[in-house]
């Protein structure tokens, strides 16, 4: 009976779906949405990726083994020196894209696939034949900036209103997280009436799987045994001065002979066109000197693929020190790994990492972080019993909900 209703599935037409994504990078929206695009072509679904920016050389390698195609990239990110007016350039660069996408390029599809800026979304209601509408909401634009001013809350007031109107507009709306769930809840006040489904991201393992780990010796100075590993852009909100300041408290915590085989590598998303990756990596270093933290931190920017599970191969622990992240996929590719983590009790490890399981859920303080970064020092076994942990809760049916391209697509049938 199984059988059959595998050959009747695959008999039925696979759907053409079109992703739209506004700026390909290798941040974890990026993660998802190539994760999620490479798991619907497996299963025989024609896929493209339309985005406003597509570097091949600044982006995930598993980009290529899809059709990406870019437009509108002409189009300003900002107004200005300072990164002034991006919300409003980002809704114009999408907007243009679907625009281009529906009338210029010419496309085929039956499912649209959208994240992130939900303003493109009423263009495809323009399509003469109706096209099926999803989008995935990392979190509520409206609360990732400050309305410190009159001015500032002069201008994000329409933007707000677009958000919310156009995000009511989708046929299926996914988030990413409970805990971004119940913030869209309070946040859109007049979608009350809709209860988005919660679609936790995943990973590619077949990626991690087929990659070698390769030695580290370029990186990581002779005679260190406890490695830490930070991997999260290079921007203040993910609070990575957090891991520099537990470094400092775990230097009074431990024997002279422990702490020098101690070393943090410190490694992000960077990118030179965003003023805050540029200014944020100079205030890291300034901070490493001046806690003389020199012989044991390494800063790496923008790694490849195959650095990133050479170094959580490796490492003892991963320190995430962001709060109320949204959801978080390092902590999944880090137990993937068997590599435990150590991580901010709030947001979406809450629902990730059990903690004193696959890791430790602490306050976002440096002595809360340090007294965990020590037990692993203290008890080296507890990386591999954690470990071990790590790796059964992400694989199949460990972490319910995890990306299923069939989910989507029942909800928008």
């Amino acid at each position: 009976m199984a059988e059959e209703q595998a050959r009747q599935r695959d008999l039925v037409p696979k759907p053409s779906v079109l992703f739209l994504h506004p700026d390909l990078g290798v941040g974890g929206a990026e993660r998802l949405v190539l994760d999620a695009a490479l798991a619907l072509q497996a299963r025989g679904c024609n896929v493209k990726i339309w985005t406003a920016h597509y570097d091949p050389g600044h982006c995930f390698a598993e980009s290529r083994e899809l059709p990406v195609h870019c437009a509108g990239d002409w189009l300003p990110r900002g107004l200005g020196w300072g990164g002034h007016g991006a919300a409003v350039c980002a809704y114009v660069r999408m907007v243009f894209l679907a625009l281009y996408v529906l009338f210029l390029a010419d496309e085929e599809f039956d499912v649209v696939v959208c994240d992130q800026v939900s303003a493109c979304i009423p263009v495809f209601r323009l399509a003469r034949r109706r096209k099926k509408i999803l989008f995935y909401c990392h979190f509520p634009d409206l609360l990732l900036t400050k309305r410190d001013s009159f001015l500032k809350r002069l201008y994000r007031a329409p933007i707000d209103w677009i958000e919310e109107y156009t995000t009511g507009m989708a046929d299926c709306i996914l988030v990413n997280s409970q805990f971004t769930a119940a913030v869209f809840k309070k946040t859109f006040k007049t979608l009350s009436h809709i209860d988005p489904d919660v679609l936790y991201p995943s990973l590619n393992v077949t990626s991690f799987d087929s990659v070698v780990p390769e030695k580290l010796d370029d990186l990581v100075p002779k005679g260190k045994k406890f490695l830490l590993l930070s991997i999260n852009r290079y921007e203040r909100k993910k609070n990575l001065t957090l891991a520099l300041e537990a470094l400092v408290q775990l230097r009074g915590r431990l024997t002279s002979q422990d702490w020098e085989r101690v070393h943090l590598i410190m490694a992000g998303g960077y990118d030179e066109r965003v003023l805050e990756n540029v200014e944020h990596y100079q205030e890291l270093k300034q901070m490493v000197q001046q806690s003389d933290l020199g012989q044991y931190v390494t800063f790496l920017r923008s790694f490849s693929d195959k650095q990133k599970i050479s170094l959580l191969h490796s490492c003892t622990c991963v320190l995430y020190t962001p709060s109320n992240e949204h959801f978080g996929i390092v902590p999944l590719e880090a137990m993937y790994m068997q590599c435990p983590v150590i991580a901010v009790n709030s947001g979406g490890p809450l629902e990730s990492i059990d903690h004193s399981v696959t890791g430790f859920l602490c306050e976002p303080d440096p002595v809360h972080f340090s007294e965990a970064i020590e037990k692993f020092i203290r008890e080296p076994s507890l990386k591999a019993t954690m470990g071990l942990a790590g790796r059964a809760k992400v694989l199949p049916n460990g972490l319910r909900g995890s990306m299923d391209p069939d989910f989507s697509f029942t909800s928008l049938s």
